[in-house]
């Protein structure tokens, strides 16, 4: 018996070492990626503002081409959504609402996920005229990930999940502008 307390003491030690981790670790996560596409800023704003031009150059929406895609509300103003449903995993259900516009410099976006798991997460693309006929295209996702779950952000490298997504959708981007 002697053993097996020694054991569950140095489990239960363990797991209040891991949770007490897990309480000052950072639970906030932030992607942001750029381009610079040969287009006019109000050429690039006008066309990324539309939630219906996203499945034209997001990585997401070209996973399945099976996926149900439906709109709410007047695309490419605030309050207008656009769904997704789809039975691959990469892709799952969710919805994505504009919830402010600042006219020819950015949009910001609500993203909620049902499926394959529950979360929320906010976004944004910004545009900005660098020089010329040149624009600079910034896309980032923000979230938050709860306690005990935030222990496990440094091992996901939020970067690299998300951020290689986020960097071929702006590529896809640039190529559909610059035709």
């Amino acid at each position: 018996m002697g053993v097996i307390k020694k054991i569950l003491i140095a489990l239960i030690l363990i797991l209040a070492i891991v949770l007490i981790a897990a309480y000052f670790m950072p639970k906030e996560y932030a992607v942001t990626k750029e381009i610079t596409i040969n287009k006019p800023v109000d050429t690039v704003f006008n066309y990324v503002r539309y939630l219906k031009n996203q499945n034209e150059f997001s990585v997401w929406a070209n996973i399945d081409p099976k996926m149900k895609s439906t709109y709410k509300g007047t695309d490419g103003e605030v309050g207008s959504i656009s769904a997704w449903e789809s039975d691959v995993k990469d892709v799952g259900v969710g919805e994505q609402e504009i919830t402010k516009i600042t006219k020819g410099k950015r949009i910001d976006f609500a993203l909620r996920f049902k499926k394959p798991m529950d979360d929320t997460a906010v976004g944004f693309m910004s545009t900005e005229a660098v020089s010329g006929n040149k624009t600079k295209v910034k896309w980032g996702i923000s979230g938050v990930m709860p306690y005990p779950m935030n222990l496990m952000l440094p091992m996901m490298k939020m970067d690299q999940m998300i951020g290689n997504d986020l960097q071929k959708g702006l590529d896809n981007l640039k190529v559909k502008m610059e035709e």
